[in-house]
């Protein structure tokens, strides 16, 4: 078969849009992409670039073109649709230089071997009385023509990996580069910007995420240094400082399903609220919503955002310890809430989304109220994240909120993987209502009894609100915790001084009060 030969430049941009808001590229190349790595392969030459020049990565490739009469174009496209170019950014047709009134269909290369065209195709020609004639065409690839992952595989050390992706937050792309990448970050930056429009800023995070405020050192790698942004999640809008408080757009999902478990009415405690992803969605279902964050950055932007979406009078925002949270508004507002049920039906919920510590926080539900519990259906239901390594990450988080709760959840929980964090660490969400015998202290009906036994061994006997978190032991052993509640708190003179003792509601035997610090 006789081959034409042709040569010209497309100068056209290649643009690749992304919809979601975490995007990966490629660590291994399938079998069937190596063929089109061959073929779309920048200059050999940019190995090695840290610098980016555009003008480096031209290059010139053949391809095969059938020569078309320009009235018959559009049908021929439809006819051959699985064999003509489909490469995004690049045109399937281009100008004959030798014939104004024709055009040249540019082929895919890989689906015409030897530039030669199989059986089926032909009999298309024949009845559009095209001649099968395939010829050879210079097409000239330039930097706009090139996929972003290409670029990176052309210049990065063959065979290591590319990048494993990144976050988009508004206009900021968010990466975690390996050492061996980092050489490079100038040059990936400028090429995430170039190839991935609306993104003008890209970081790169340089240490791991601080468990008190949840934020990280960064640097940008290319672009505005303009860190504050605006992004759009679950059809909410949020405008935040990406350098000063904590955002991860792959927790979407997860923000929607717990949301999704609220029903108007139902009352949400966020005890690790950030900026407001559960809290302000919670809001606008007609929840009442109490959130909190320990990072002053957070809880501003938190107010910020509640403004921005009309729900500042249905959110009681707070700025404190998450433990000072469950232990004040929120054991306030169950000792509140909870005695009324009876009339009302509310759900209560309370989220504890810090993975790294949420956890070791569990253990401020023992004995939170004190008085009779509340019937088991109106027990709160908690919501807790954490991080395991484990082989069985699912045991493993039960058994931690377990050890922390001082109780078996044995039937009483379910565990939901949230997400792959890392190479064998996963993030899961343990939920489960607080067991009423962990949740309540009953009071001791013998109280009156016990101050007159006080009196009667010449104790004084005078009432203290405990200030801080404690712990009160027994000489037999018996263990609670406590905090902000009234004990009665006897004193006598021991050895000049005066000593603090509690009266144990377990045994009524006199427990030391350690680690109490100052009494009111």
């Amino acid at each position: 078969m006789l081959l034409a030969q042709y040569s010209g430049t497309i100068p056209v941009r290649f643009v690749v849009v992304k919809k979601n808001s975490f995007f990966t590229m490629p660590e291994t190349v399938p079998e069937t992409d190596k063929a089109n790595l061959e073929l779309y392969s920048p200059h050999p030459g940019v190995r090695g670039m840290t610098l980016l020049n555009r003008a480096a990565f031209k290059r010139t490739v053949v391809v095969p073109v059938l020569k078309v009469k320009k009235e018959i174009v559009n049908t021929l496209l439809k006819s051959l649709k699985h064999t003509v170019l489909q490469r995004p950014g690049l045109k399937r047709v281009v100008e004959d230089t030798e014939d104004e009134d024709s055009r040249l269909v540019i082929l895919d290369p890989h689906k015409i071997p030897e530039f030669s065209l199989g059986e089926a195709e032909q009999e298309v020609l024949k009845q559009l009385n095209v001649c099968p004639e395939v010829s050879k065409y210079n097409l000239e690839l330039t930097y706009e023509n090139f996929k972003s992952e290409e670029i990176l595989r052309a210049v990065l050390p063959e065979g290591q990996e590319v990048t494993s992706g990144f976050s988009r937050v508004g206009h900021i792309a968010h990466l975690n580069l390996r050492d061996h990448q980092l050489p490079y970050r100038y040059l990936i930056g400028q090429v995430l910007i170039d190839k991935n429009p609306g993104i003008t800023c890209v970081v790169n995070k340089t240490n791991i995420i601080d468990s008190t405020y949840r934020n990280f050192q960064m640097e940008v790698l290319a672009g505005e240094s303009n860190l504050v942004t605006k992004v759009k999640e679950n059809n909410i809008a949020y405008e935040l400082d990406f350098s000063k408080v904590y955002w991860n757009p792959r927790l979407s999902t997860e923000h929607g399903r717990i949301v999704e478990l609220l029903k108007p009415g139902d009352v949400l405690f966020d005890v690790f609220a950030g900026i407001g992803p559960f809290a302000i969605p919670a809001a606008k279902k007609k929840c009442r919503v109490f959130a909190n964050d320990l990072n002053p950055e957070s809880y501003s932007w938190l107010l910020h955002n509640c403004k921005l979406n009309k729900v500042d009078n249905k959110i009681k925002a707070f700025n404190m310890d998450g433990r000072d949270f469950l232990l004040g508004p929120v054991r306030e507002e169950l000792s509140r809430e909870l005695p009324l049920l009876k009339e009302q039906k509310p759900s209560f919920h309370i989220v504890m989304n810090l993975p790294a510590l949420a956890i070791e926080f569990l253990d401020v539900f023992r004995h939170l109220l004190v008085g009779e519990p509340c019937s088991t259906a109106g027990l709160p239901t908690v919501h807790c994240y954490g991080f395991s390594k484990h082989d069985d990450p699912a045991k493993d988080i039960q058994e931690r909120a377990e050890a922390s709760l001082g109780t078996s959840l044995a039937g009483r929980c379910s565990t939901y993987l949230v997400r792959n964090v890392a190479p064998n660490k996963e993030m899961l969400c343990i939920s489960f209502q607080i067991p009423a015998d962990v949740l309540y202290k009953r009071p001791c009906p013998d109280e009156g009894k016990e101050q007159a036994s006080c009196a009667a061994l010449g104790f004084q006997a005078a009432p203290f609100a405990v200030s801080c978190w404690c712990h009160l032991v027994s000489p037999v052993g018996h263990f609670s915790c406590v905090t902000a509640i009234l004990y009665l708190v006897v004193s006598a003179e021991v050895g000049g001084r005066t000593e603090c003792l509690h009266v144990c509601s377990s045994c009524r035997a006199s427990c030391a009060l350690s680690n109490s610090g100052p009494l009111l």
